[in-house]
């Protein structure tokens, strides 16, 4: 039976190794194959061909990254369908996110690839230099095969999209437009930026529990704490996605001295940014404590620690003196303003006097709602918030997007401004001209922080001038990438957006 060729990985490398002490040659084929198509097929009998025995391992479904609503089918599906097929042998799932340690613990004769991964520099992941590097180790060699070409992400997109019509639509006029190695390419260049980051710092907590029910002395809801997880939030999300894309970044930032939580800022924060800390004497680390149901994974109720009124005098002026200092070296300086005490209208007016290319956010949240509004600011280059963000400052629930967007360019002054609007995509204005994008997501798993990875990236498409219409694709990418991460537990990779982008191209 087929099921009879699925075993764990422990156990096929100890059958491989009895197979190679009996004289014979095996081939690893590994990948996530999660729409089997001729080509899978082809592949898989040109690696019999070369060799005696073939083994496929699959990428397990919590590392396929290719797109919304991938993998399509399930790895056990994925394992007994590949172990359906004559050519091969023997079926494993995979541990790790690539094939290079698999290929150490199996230590194969050949490692089996596909023709499209010959000419080594297309592999934007480059991962099939570390892949050859690890057969080569245990002896073996890397082998090409050339069989018949299929997408699977164009089949799955043809016939198993979960976007909505208008989505597809969108994209279809998109791609006959823009190519993809147009789209690439702004995303790779933005490596030559530099970037200043200042904003509040946020500890995230994640106290997960299950909810057992009312109590019997009170209206009161009981739960059991079950586990507990601690993110880098605020302006220390931005400064990791940004250090993603951009060649250097520069974060300053407030600390408060009554719990600095150094630690956990240390281990959270990116090796690649530059952080300076400025320290207040009279509060904690903002630090917002959120209790999630386990199972549900949706939030209970929050509580935060901070001291969100403004830092003192003395502080903003050493903050001030640093900021003039340091700004000469950037190309943009990005604010990060959730309203929690550092951005004071000293500093914004020492912001807007540099003379350098501004990016602001100014957040809308539980703890600063109706007194942190994006019209504090004169003078700004771009602009990217929510519509709720937009809405408030003018008391304006039900107005035309359009004319609020306009109205928020005659005060602030800013070039471009992109507005999020959740399920429904976004707004971009430029040029005296409105770009509509649709959500490219199609699942959330953690709405917190996505507006934060979609401004470090927008900016920097700003900055260097990205077609209105690719900025805002990008952007919707970002941020369908970023509901899928809970908590800001890792910022959103370069290689997963461009793995993202390159699906819905095809």
């Amino acid at each position: 039976m087929a099921r009879n060729k699925i075993l764990s990985l422990e156990e096929l490398a100890v059958q491989i190794a009895k197979l190679k002490k009996q004289g014979k040659t095996v081939a690893q084929c590994h990948g996530c194959f999660d729409l089997l198509h001729p080509g899978h097929i082809k592949h898989f009998e040109a690696a019999k061909e070369k060799a005696d025995i073939v083994v496929v391992t699959l990428t397990p479904d919590r590392f396929v990254n290719k797109g919304p609503g991938r993998p399509v089918f399930p790895e056990q599906l994925r394992m007994e369908s590949i172990a359906a097929i004559e050519a091969v042998d023997y079926v494993a799932l995979n541990k790790w996110p690539t094939a290079t340690e698999t290929i150490k613990m199996l230590k194969p004769t050949y490692y089996v690839k596909g023709q499209d991964y010959k000419d080594k520099e297309k592999d934007l992941t480059k991962g099939i230099y570390a892949e050859e590097a690890a057969v080569k180790s245990v002896g073996g060699s890397l082998m090409f095969t050339e069989e018949i070409m299929f997408s699977s992400s164009k089949l799955l997109n043809a016939h198993f999209s979960q976007h909505s019509s208008k989505t597809k639509e969108f994209v279809d006029h998109f791609k006959k437009k823009w190519d993809s190695d147009f789209i690439i390419n702004e995303v790779e260049k933005m490596n030559k930026q530099k970037v200043l980051i200042i904003g509040d710092t946020i500890i995230d907590e994640y106290h997960y529990c299950t909810p057992l029910g009312k109590s019997s002395k009170s209206a009161t809801i009981s739960s059991i704490f079950t586990r507990a997880e601690v993110f880098a939030g605020g302006v220390l999300a931005v400064a990791n996605h940004v250090e993603q894309f951009a060649g250097e970044v520069k974060m300053i930032t407030c600390l408060g001295r009554k719990d600095m939580q150094e630690e956990i800022i240390k281990k959270n924060l990116s090796k690649g940014v530059d952080a300076k800390f400025f320290v207040r004497d009279d509060g904690p680390t903002n630090t917002k404590r959120r209790y999630l149901d386990k199972f549900m994974n949706t939030k209970l109720f929050e509580v935060t620690f901070m001291n969100d009124h403004y830092i003192e005098e003395k502080l903003e002026k050493e903050i001030i003196t640093y900021l003039k200092k340091e700004a000469a070296h950037y190309d943009i300086v990005l604010v990060t303003d959730f309203g929690h005490g550092l951005i004071t209208p000293g500093i914004i007016k020492c912001i807007e006097s540099l003379g350098k290319y501004v990016s602001i956010n100014a957040q809308t949240n539980s703890n600063n709602f109706g007194y942190n509004y994006i019209t504090k600011y004169n003078k700004a280059s771009y602009i990217s918030i929510d519509e709720k963000e937009l809405r408030l400052p003018f008391g304006d629930n039900y107005g035309s997007l359009e004319e609020l967007v306009k109205h928020l360019k005659r005060i602030t002054k800013a070039g471009k401004i992109q507005i999020t609007l959740g399920g429904e995509g976004s707004l971009w204005y430029e040029k005296n001209k409105f770009y509509r994008t649709p959500a490219m997501a199609t699942s959330v798993k953690d709405s917190v922080g996505a507006g934060d990875a979609v401004l470090s990236v927008t900016t920097l498409c700003a900055y260097q001038n990205t077609p209105p219409d690719v900025a805002s694709f990008i952007g919707n990418c970002v941020g369908a990438l970023a509901v899928e991460i809970i908590g800001n537990a890792h910022p959103v990779y370069k290689k997963d957006l461009i793995r993202f982008m390159q699906y819905f191209l095809k």
